[in-house]
């Protein structure tokens, strides 16, 4: 057999994380039965529910993951009738570490709290290489569930592992760790009895650990769902969340909830504490698991919409069959009911929890733009999820709300008015406001990419219209100003006609505007074009819309247009201006100009023709 020994090396920077691993977390060494044992009651799950549904042998009748410590040959089995794996799952699922990355897991390590870094096991899949915080060497020996074909794969955690055809009579999972000299009481009985119960009590397949011969049982191995509230206290629920989650932090919120009567179901739902790590965006579907009489059927049921995807939990019902498919899943108007049910309450939880604006601001740092998706994509709550977004404001500290936003509008205002951009920030200093504080009229700050686009879904608020202030021409002329006497508008009958013809072919229309008082220059888009920062989206995406050209809006109060109105009299150079004065507002509006060589030789040029030369020594 040594003949067919496969010898490997693991994916790239192993050994760098295998290090980490190891050496960083080595006061956290418990955790890694707390991984191993997780992984076999998921494999047995999956097991499960694929000998529902697929040609896989039924699970035997007394299924339990077993767990043997054997102190004289110094090892620790964990042993599983799972789904098992193939040869090529065994190199896939345990040849390559660590997907998120060497240099993002050390990054997160280094700032981890110490309390905290246990979840990055999770968060990051090194789950099994836990494993060598207390092995030397790793021994795994797997069946597919259905195959008559077992495979080995073994490591040092030094940079390679083999793989080799083996034996094992039935299907499943064996993972062997050769415990190393300072980790022996990993092979006490009490000792990993005590670990079984802190962290994996309320897993539902039996756990049993060797002890004299005889196989005890270690878990309560009671559905926590199933329980009155009365019983459970917040460590259990804390405990579940971690262990549905892979993560350490505790829920921000929990949800637990019979339902009786037209639909009979039971659900445990989490709002995360804090935001899961996320190299990129990952999947949109909701992984909420759906339980069928406390069996696990999937966690691909999608029980909530995707713009809630970011709750987890169990929903376990008895109004479905145990050999339901996925092809039922997606027809059944029983589940579809149960969806409706679970969507609402979710939302009613953070409508309850929103009167706490400190405690929600938590909440919405985290989530709220994952939210927000759902005023895009969900007709049937848009008007529900209204009342639950935040956002940055140009006239107050922190977040607020659109019914705050009502309650401060101005006599006169009729809309609810938002500039979108790429940061608050930078918003808060757009000279699109000018206008708008010169009036005391307030502006949400979007900076969302998801915020470029649901407004025009929502479209209002208590009856008022939400408007973009870049969209169109803005009539603020019914608003008094509270900074006083502005000075007198220059006439522009004779330049606008100038700037028009000589910008016919950038803008779609320049026009006088009232909304600036320090700026000269800024842009808007047409009324029935698509919002300026959704152009840029766009454009940035290489997708074509059919935008339009923008709009130029001068002030005709600034000196610079009152100069250019006089000599636009007697002077037709006046229109060579033009381009400038349209880069300018793109400058300031965040883009660059269509030609910056040439914008920046005209700027140049203006400059020099503007100083004096020196006066004589």
């Amino acid at each position: 057999m040594t003949e067919t020994v496969e010898r490997h090396e693991f994916g790239a920077e192993v050994g760098r994380l295998l290090d980490l691993v190891v050496h960083s977390l080595y006061s956290d060494r418990e955790i890694f039965l707390r991984e191993l044992v997780a992984n076999a009651a998921d494999a047995v799950d999956r097991r499960r529910f694929e000998a529902l549904t697929q040609a896989v042998p039924a699970l035997p009748e007394n299924a339990a993951v077993r767990i043997i410590p054997d102190k004289a040959a110094r090892t620790l089995t964990i042993a599983d009738p799972g789904i098992g794996m193939t040869k090529d799952e065994l190199a896939a699922n345990l040849g390559t570490i660590a997907r998120s990355g060497t240099r993002a897991f050390s990054q997160s390590l280094a700032e981890a709290k110490p309390g905290d870094r246990p979840s990055l096991i999770g968060q990051f899949g090194v789950g099994f290489y836990s494993a060598f915080m207390v092995a030397d060497r790793v021994e795994v020996t797997s069946r597919r569930s259905g195959s008559e074909e077992a495979w080995a794969w073994a490591s040092e955690g030094q940079g390679s592992y083999t793989l080799a055809p083996a034996e094992r009579a039935e299907d499943g999972t064996d993972i062997v760790l050769h415990i190393k000299a300072d980790a022996e009481e990993f092979l006490e009985p009490l000792r990993l009895q005590t670990i079984i119960r802190k962290w994996a009590d309320h897993i539902t397949i039996p756990i049993t650990i060797a002890r004299d011969g005889k196989d005890e049982p270690a878990n309560d191995g009671t559905a926590l769902w199933r329980k009155p509230k009365s019983e459970i206290s917040e460590e259990s629920y804390t405990e579940l969340y971690r262990h549905l989650g892979h993560v350490f932090d505790k829920p921000w919120a929990t949800l637990h909830w019979r339902a009786e009567g037209a639909l009979d179901f039971t659900a445990l739902l989490f709002v995360p504490g804090m935001k899961p790590f996320q190299v990129v965006e990952g999947e949109r579907e909701s992984r909420v698991r759906l339980h069928v009489r406390r069996m696990f059927i999937t966690d691909q049921a999608e029980l909530l919409p995707p713009w809630l995807r970011f709750v987890q939990g169990v929903v376990d019902t008895e109004d479905l069959p145990l050999n339901v498919s996925r092809e039922m899943l997606q027809a059944t108007p029983v589940l579809a009911r149960i969806r409706r049910a679970v969507t609402s309450r979710v939302i009613s939880e953070l409508k309850t929890r929103a009167k706490d604006a400190e405690d929600y601001a938590k909440f919405w740092e985290n989530f709220g733009t994952t939210l927000k998706e759902g005023l895009w994509e969900d007709t049937e709550h848009r008007k529900d999820l209204a009342p639950l977004l935040r956002f940055r404001s140009s006239a107050v500290e922190g977040w607020t709300s659109l019914a705050d936003y009502v309650t401060r509008m101005k006599e006169g205002q009729e809309a609810i008015y938002v500039l979108t951009g790429d940061a608050s920030e930078a918003l808060a200093k757009s000279p699109q406001l000018e206008g708008f504080r010169a009036r005391g009229v307030e502006v949400l700050l979007l900076s969302d990419q998801i915020d470029a686009f649901w407004p025009e879904r929502l479209e209002r608020f208590e009856e008022k219209p939400i408007r973009s202030i870049t969209q169109g021409a803005v009539d603020l002329s019914k608003i008094a100003r509270q900074d006083g006497t502005p000075d007198e508008a220059a006439d522009l009958s004779r330049l606008l006609p100038l700037l028009k013809d000589a910008l016919k072919d950038q803008a779609s229309d320049v026009r006088a505007t009232d909304r600036l008082v320090d700026s000269a220059v800024v842009l808007a888009a047409p009324a029935d074009g698509l919002d300026l920062h959704q152009q840029r989206l766009l454009q940035r995406a290489g997708r074509s819309f059919g935008a339009g050209m923008p709009v130029l809006e001068i002030n005709p109060r600034h000196p610079l247009i009152r100069t250019l109105a006089a000599r636009a009299e007697t002077d037709a150079g006046v229109a060579e201006i033009a381009e400038m004065l349209l880069d300018l507002a793109r400058v300031q509006d965040g883009d660059s100009p269509r030609d910056p060589a040439a914008f920046a030789r005209r700027v140049a040029d203006a400059i020099a023709a503007g100083m004096r030369p020196p006066p004589a020594a």
